[in-house]
């Protein structure tokens, strides 16, 4: 009953004193309002990141041999360099990997560009990502044909200017009409549709359906550079397991293809999913290291506020603390009593700051492409946190309340 009659006080102070309240609070608010906040984008975008966007971009068990890595960070003079003597990356080694590997998987080149396509009527849009892919792409990637056909085998060996249109690209050129057989130009190139992407939405703010897939042999495929070289080399493992195997396989054929003694370093760059997404483990590291100190500093300003605050309680009520000593309440009474009310004063603080940091990822959800992700656990913490703030200021005030001697304290004025 008597930490009942805490929480009730301490929720009429709150009521009464409703500013010297809210900045008692503060410190609690917004410890926990940040954590809540700063966790669901972090927690949200490392999920994003780790499953949809490594399997919309890099795909599933996939091993990447490229020129140059996808990205480049902290880079040097000397380094850049070095980068700008590698050669390219041909079909003739795609061919050589192909016929090297050890392990079952899927083999495919793979080349972007961005262009402006026009229609047979003349309508246009621009910045379009034209992939030049071999078919293989379209599995590893996991694009469906929603309309029409993907190209095949035979139209992709003999360069056959056909095209794949992604759904925006499609509702774009063809409004309303079937895009199916008709002529449109890339770059001034003229393509066939045969079929249309299912639609993919968007990744990170940018739209997944604004792109064309095309043979990887077509004209199109000399956008990068001439008929012999792609953009990338793809590898996907049947298997899981077999990735390190791959990876392997795929360094030992690249080496002999391009006749690398064993002291001379690769002059390309193997890159799997895992390895391009390390900068995203680096960041997020580095975030959940310093959340802890960012938050710690808001509750531990806000469990002092809340200490002086209950200290003024002490004092003003020092009378009150006498009649009750005197009339036989025992020390823990006075202790429960004032731990109670700090706990209340910290717990409506932490409620509070849950409150605003859902509130805030909900915004930062609706207006940014962050994909937030509220999990309770956090909001749990953030609630427990609040309530080891109030006993931890509460503490010293109680103690102090619960040593006063009777005689003296029925004397205060």
């Amino acid at each position: 009953m008597r930490f009942r009659e805490g929480i009730r006080l301490a929720l009429l102070q709150i009521r009464q004193e409703k500013l010297k309240s809210a900045f008692s609070l503060l410190g609690v608010i917004i410890g926990v309002m940040f954590l809540i906040t700063v966790v669901s984008v972090v927690e949200g975008m490392d999920r994003y990141i780790t499953e949809d966007f490594s399997e919309q971009v890099f795909g599933i068990n996939t091993v990447q041999v490229r020129r140059l890595p996808s990205v480049q960070v902290a880079t040097n003079p000397a380094q850049r360099r070095e980068w700008d003597r590698r050669p390219r990356v041909t079909h003739e080694e795609a061919e050589a990997i192909r016929t090297s590997l050890t392990v079952p998987a899927r083999t495919g080149v793979e080349s972007n560009s961005r262009a402006e396509v026009r229609g047979p009527d003349g309508r246009a849009v621009n910045n379009v990502q034209v992939s030049a892919i071999s078919p293989q792409i379209l599995e590893i990637r996991t694009l469906l044909v929603d309309e029409g056909r993907p190209f095949s085998p035979q139209e992709a060996a003999r360069g056959i200017p056909v095209a794949i249109l992604g759904r925006s690209v499609s509702e774009a050129l063809f409004p309303g009409a079937d895009p199916l057989e008709a002529r449109i130009r890339i770059r001034g190139l003229p393509f066939r549709v045969v079929g249309v992407l299912e639609g993919q939405g968007t990744l990170l703010g940018l739209s997944l359906d604004n792109r064309i897939l095309v043979p990887a042999l077509s004209p199109a495929g000399r956008f990068q550079g001439d008929a012999r070289t792609v953009g990338s080399i793809v590898v996907q493992t049947l298997d899981p397991g077999d990735l390190p195997t791959a990876v392997m396989d795929v360094e030992a054929a690249l080496r002999a293809q391009r006749r690398l003694h064993p002291t001379q370093a690769n002059d390309f760059h193997l890159e799997t999913a895992s390895d391009s997404l390390a900068f995203w483990d680096r960041i997020s590291t580095i975030l959940f290291l310093a959340l802890p100190g960012l938050v710690g500093t808001a509750l531990i300003v806000g469990g002092l506020v809340i200490m002086n605050i209950m200290l003024v309680s002490v004092m003003e009520r020092t009378r009150e603390i006498g009649v009750r000593l005197a009339l036989g309440a025992r020390r823990r009474d006075i202790v429960g009593q004032f731990l109670a009310e700090a706990v209340t004063l910290s717990g409506v603080g932490a409620v509070v700051g849950v409150l605003i940091g859902v509130a805030l990822t909900g915004v930062i959800r609706a207006v940014s492409p962050l994909p937030a992700q509220i999990a309770l656990p956090w909001i749990l913490l953030g609630l427990v946190l609040g309530i080891a703030v109030g006993v931890a200021a509460g503490l010293y005030p109680a103690l102090r309340a619960s040593r006063m001697d009777p005689v003296e304290a029925l004397q205060y004025e």
